[in-house]
């Protein structure tokens, strides 16, 4: 089985995989790994053996069985073209194409929702939908201690007439909404929004809603300056084989950054691009009792070639960036809709509007050339309707509250882990070894990544489906 799964493609097909469908069923053991790895199962490979995705990057006619081939689609984003071909006004012509992508992709949705973080994505969506879908509702998530990006994204809908809704993150009530749908979810990633998005869209369903406005779409062809901090990360990732429990000694397992740093000298730079703390090529192969990291390892070299070609340090990160965005963050949206029966939006994902941004908006006006700061008519848009907003200024996003979850969900994913030894006979051990630990975020960071596989994997057993063997 194929499937074209990337919001730049169109919707995807999930059909072959209903419940109780025939079909390829067995659990691939190197997608787990992967899930652990980086959060995400590397395309064009699916959590299913026999099932195979056409994300952005590869073409839908070619086979992902025998010949994928992964070519960037948005070479050089922020630096093409250098100069328009002609005059024109760009905040204008900007803001009737998203408007024009809005009621495109959400043609099909009676009410649809916004998810407004508060950031630069939502914010201009909220302008254009607040004409192209004014009966649309905005709702901001409050998910950690970091940010709270609720006033200044309740001011944005108030101030344009848009109705506004908000969800404080409830780590243990999220779990049990992902828990609810588990059996309905087609595949699987482990995204660190997975059960905010899961949380939220239960919660929009419950509400009448039945369409969810995302925000993804426009990083890969605005493109994205690479950060002082991001460079050297880049340079710590070393690709080292370190003891699979050297997060666990005295003093620097209670330090995140120093678990952070020591996790970083184990990865890939490609990988370490990737968000979020998660387990090192040793803790995978303790986890499975078996050498099972190599062979997800060995999965990114069909990127390699593509990326190496990379022109820049900031086109090699969207590049990279781009594989985690298509199986990862994307994914997350369409495999909750999907499992809650609502419509999901990409409006950044429109043809006319990104070709459009590619190919004809100069540089100028993507990236500023002196300071650097990306997205330039995105901003110069939300400033046609608004000041100084700090989420625009600095990025808004869904945190979850992973220690949180790990405090209050404890014993529940010990009981999967238990049930799904068969696959992770280090799951169990893992967990009671480090249950002290789960207070700091980089470990809570890898509980959760086991909160989610494992009762994926659960069910999918229960529902018949076997983990096949590892190659």
């Amino acid at each position: 089985m194929q499937i074209t799964m990337s919001p730049y493609y169109g919707k995807p097909d999930f059909s072959g995989l209903a419940p109780g469908a025939a079909g390829p069923g067995q659990v691939d053991p190197v997608s787990v790994a992967d899930l652990l790895r980086n959060a995400f199962v590397y395309p064009p490979h699916s959590i299913l053996q026999g099932v195979k995705l056409v994300t952005f990057g590869f073409c839908p006619q070619h086979d992902m069985h025998t010949a994928p081939e992964f070519r960037f689609k948005f070479r050089n984003a922020g630096e093409v073209p250098e100069t328009a071909s002609q005059d024109q006004d760009w905040v204008g012509v900007y803001h009737r194409l998203l408007c024009e992508a809005v009621t495109n992709s959400c043609a099909e949705a009676r009410a649809p929702w916004l998810l407004q973080s508060g950031g630069k994505d939502s914010t201009t969506l909220a302008i254009a939908i607040a004409d192209a879908r004014p009966d649309a509702t905005c709702v901001t998530y409050l998910g950690g201690r970091e940010e709270n990006e609720l006033e200044s994204a309740a001011f944005v809908a108030r101030k344009l007439g848009l109705r506004h809704e908000a969800l404080v993150c409830d780590p243990g009530r999220a779990y049990d909404r992902y828990l609810a749908a588990v059996h309905r979810m087609p595949l699987l990633t482990a995204d660190f929004a997975l059960l905010s998005y899961m949380d939220l869209a239960t919660e929009i369903a419950a509400q009448g809603g039945d369409g969810v406005i995302d925000g993804l779409g426009a990083d890969s062809y605005f493109g994205t300056p690479v950060s002082r901090q991001q460079r050297l990360l880049a340079r710590l990732a070393r690709q080292m084989r370190l003891p699979d429990r050297v997060a666990e000694l005295p003093l620097i397992d209670r330090s995140f950054e120093l678990c952070f740093a020591l996790g970083t000298l184990q990865m890939n730079p490609i990988e370490r691009v990737f968000p979020g703390s998660r387990f090192t090529d040793s803790e995978v192969d303790s986890l499975f009792g078996r050498d099972m990291a190599s062979l997800s390892r060995a999965r990114l070299a069909l990127f390699t070639a593509e990326i190496d070609s990379a022109t820049s340090a900031w086109e090699w990160r969207d590049m990279s960036m781009s594989i985690a965005g298509s199986a990862g963050a994307f994914a997350k949206g369409l495999y909750a809709a999907h499992a809650l029966s609502l419509h999901a939006a990409y409006p950044f994902c429109d043809r006319a509007l990104r070709d459009w941004v590619h190919h004809q908006v100069p540089r100028d006006q993507k990236v500023d050339p002196e300071t650097r700061v990306n997205k330039m008519l995105i901003r110069k848009h939300i400033a046609t309707r608004f000041g100084d907003l700090p989420y625009v200024r600095n990025k808004g996003s869904f945190r979850f509250d992973l220690r949180g979850l790990a405090a209050q969900r404890f014993d529940q994913v010990r009981s999967y882990a238990q049930q799904a030894a068969d696959l992770l006979p280090g799951a169990t051990p893992w967990l009671d070894r480090n249950r002290r630990r789960l207070d700091n975020k980089y470990h809570a960071s890898k509980f959760y990544l086991l909160a989610v596989v494992l009762p994926w994997v659960v069910c999918r057993s229960r529902d018949g489906a076997s983990t096949a063997a590892a190659p």
